[in-house]
């Protein structure tokens, strides 16, 4: 972004030069006359003038200035009354008179000029000149500081949009589906609520990378995003934007100092609004300097969008901007903002449009290093989708801007042409060009998704086999912490793969202790599951401490530090069952296995804990229900109670019925490891109800 604005100030400072001197239409030329002995003397007040310190030269018509007078043909002489140090040289070609100035400084002079026709009739030209200088520090820094603005403006707007939408946030991403048409209504509603195609696209990337989403499903998805982005161009064409440090001033006060947090999300999107349209104003201001540059006049003008190569050079320069930048709702505020105040016309704003879509997807290709193939393949399609569809609607773009202006005019009742439009008209234009473009587009290519999921496969072939590929047991990918609110979610399902996972190995653990037969098999399964949670873990917590590294909200927040707790608790549960296994193991390598009165109490004790696990798993699978787990409390004190009649019962056995010690030491790791299990299920119990 900084880079662009450098190289922004850079070209301004080497574009030199001149400007013909734009004359107030408001102020109406008066005559003078008075007689000499010499003849008819007139003096004529032209309207105010102003030049541009460094230009060759200031052009004034005096066209009006000798209409009716005997100065009709050739100027004898031409004389300056005053103001006679700061004109370097003056001169009258025609009616037009050239003034050369060598003054330095930017102040308002009263210049005369006295022409003497052949006649010897005698015209004074009396105007104000205002010599100025560009500040181009200020143009820079004022443009520098406008987009800044806008670009916290859109990071407000999208944090506190996600905060209020949710859970319904969460669902939207959760019923994408193989239908292209319902994937594609996802993706436009998911990024109209995070106010950004690259959040969704990179998200997405993010979600084929880890297996969540197919190629297919990503595809409606993207082309729904590209949907849902052109909100931004529709948010701008309300007239508030002078009201835009009001609405930020009000809304930050909102949320400073509320102490509920839908109201303060909803002020951080209000604050983040009026932080857009104060960013707009801006960037507004600091280039209408741009307007009174010849240079940057003629520079505009050659990206004219009015020949079809026109078109091309314009689409370039939208979509390198957007490379600076990355972000194309930043480059549709300064297309819009160039385009109000008039420095370049509709059909030059509408091309720099088309380029800005195919400058954003250089977001989704950089997070797509380091993916897998598939993911490759959801962020090359990204840019086929952009790139052709760009390509074809150039080669229309005449006849695309003809309905754009029907559509538009129809509407709202404007004039596109420039200069007659208002500020609120070219910005209703431009934004239906967007969404023109956009929804277009995914027409054309909703049909033939699958055929082009089928031609990236065949473009972008596997190169590794899926074992070559890094491999991990979560399909959490870094990606998602674009959206906190659906990073959360996802987080969510690993937990509960956790969650299933020691329901699996517990179910084993009760084969295993029933099993007449050593089972090798089945023990090294279990040990092999208690092996994958730990790495399960590890790669949540990763997850879930580079989430909470960034401002999410409170609910988010207090989610993931949910989960955490509960992927240690049930990690260390799938700890407690490889103890029983290793004590199990341990009989089988010495021939040895327990009594079977204690082999009967240590089932029954299984069995009482595998019910507890179930009971208290079951308030996390069904969202919603957390807080009735504290029902669950009592149960584990019956397990607790059962646990230590059995280590009674041992010790109060008679001698002669004592058991073998090694036995006896298995029975009472295995009776110990099921007490830590309902210790780390009353854990978990207690966190899901909020206890503690």
């Amino acid at each position: 972004m900084i880079l662009s604005i450098v190289v922004l100030g850079s070209s301004l400072c080497l574009f030199g030069a001149g400007i013909p001197a734009a004359a107030d239409d408001d102020s109406d030329a008066s005559t003078q006359t008075t007689v000499t002995e010499d003849g008819e003397l007139t003096t004529k007040l032209i309207p105010d003038q102003k030049a541009y310190i460094g230009s060759p030269d200031t052009l004034i018509d005096l066209s009006d200035t000798f209409a009716g007078t005997a100065v009709g043909g050739d100027v004898v002489t031409l004389e300056i009354l005053r103001s006679k140090t700061d004109v370097a040289e003056a001169s009258i070609q025609g009616n037009i008179l050239r003034l050369k100035w060598q003054s330095k400084t930017a102040k308002k002079r009263e210049v005369l000029l006295r022409a003497t026709g052949a006649d010897g009739t005698h015209i004074d030209t009396r105007f104000y000149v205002e010599l100025w200088q560009p500040d181009y520090w200020k143009l820079v820094l004022t443009v520098l500081g406008g987009l800044g603005l806008f670009l916290l403006g859109m990071k407000n707007l999208s944090e506190g949009l996600q905060a209020i939408a949710g859970n319904r946030l969460r669902r939207m991403i959760s019923i994408v589906t193989d239908n292209r048409l319902m994937a594609t209504g996802v993706g436009v509603f998911v990024t109209m609520l995070v106010q950004s195609s690259s959040i969704t696209t990179v998200m997405v990337v993010g979600f084929v990378n880890s297996g969540f989403m197919t190629l297919t499903q990503a595809i409606g998805v993207i082309m729904g995003a590209n949907i849902g982005t052109t909100i931004t161009g529709w948010i701008l064409v309300l007239k508030i934007g002078k009201y835009g440090l009001p609405i930020a001033g009000a809304a930050a006060f909102f949320y400073l100092f509320s102490k509920r947090d839908r109201l303060r999300y909803a002020a951080l999107a209000t604050m983040g609004l009026g932080l857009v349209f104060l960013g707009l104003e801006l960037m507004k201001d600091g280039f209408s300097v741009v307007n009174e540059l010849p240079e940057f006049e003629a520079w505009f003008k050659a990206f004219d969008a009015g020949t079809y190569f026109g078109v091309l050079k314009c689409a370039l320069v939208g979509c390198i901007l957007t490379f600076i930048v990355q972000s194309s709702s930043a480059t549709l505020g300064i297309t819009i903002g160039l385009a109000q105040i008039g420095v370049i016309g509709f059909e030059t704003a509408a091309a720099l449009v088309l380029g800005e879509n195919i400058g954003t997807t250089i977001t989704a290709w950089l997070a797509s290093f380091g993916s897998n193939t598939n993911a490759k393949r959801a962020a090359y399609f990204h840019i086929m989708f952009n790139v052709l569809g760009v390509a074809w609607i150039t080669a229309v773009f005449q006849l695309y801007l003809m309905l754009v202006r029907y559509v538009v005019a129809g509407s709202i009742h404007a004039d596109m042409s420039l200069g007659t439009a208002s500020a609120s008209e070219i910005t209703a234009g431009i934004a239906m060009a967007h969404t023109g473009f956009n929804v277009t587009n995914t027409i054309v290519f909703l049909p033939i998704a699958g055929y082009m999921a089928s031609l990236l496969k065949r473009l972008v072939p596997d190169k590794r086999s899926a074992a070559a590929e890094e491999q991990h047991l979560t399909n959490l990918d870094i990606r998602m912490l674009e959206s906190p609110v659906v990073a959360v979610e996802q987080s969510r399902v690993e937990v509960l793969r956790m969650i299933n996972a020691c329901k699996q190995m517990i179910h084993w653990l009760k084969d295993l202790l029933q099993s007449d037969a050593p089972n090798k098999g089945l023990r090294k399964k279990i040990l092999e599951m208690e092996e994958e949670l730990d790495v399960m873990q590890a790669e949540i917590v990763t997850f879930m401490s580079n989430l909470l590294v960034g401002n999410v909200p409170h609910d988010v927040v207090d989610e993931a530090r949910r989960q955490l707790r509960l992927v240690d608790e049930y990690e260390s549960i799938s700890d407690c069952i490889a103890s029983i296994v290793k004590a199990h193991r341990h009989l089988e390598r010495h021939e040895t296995r327990l009594p079977p009165i204690q082999q009967a109490e240590l089932i029954e004790l299984h069995t009482m804990v595998a019910e507890y696990l179930d009971r208290v798993s079951q308030y996390y699978e069904r969202s919603g229900q957390a807080a009735g787990a504290v029902d669950t409390l009592p149960h584990g004190e019956a397990i607790t109670k059962h646990a230590k009649s059995l280590y009674r019962r041992i010790l109060e056995k008679p001698a002669a019925e004592q058991i073998e010690v090694r036995s006896l030491v298995s029975y009472n790791r295995a009776v110990a490891a099921y007490r830590r299990i309902r210790d780390h299920l009353v854990n978990i119990a207690e966190a899901l109800a909020g206890v503690k």
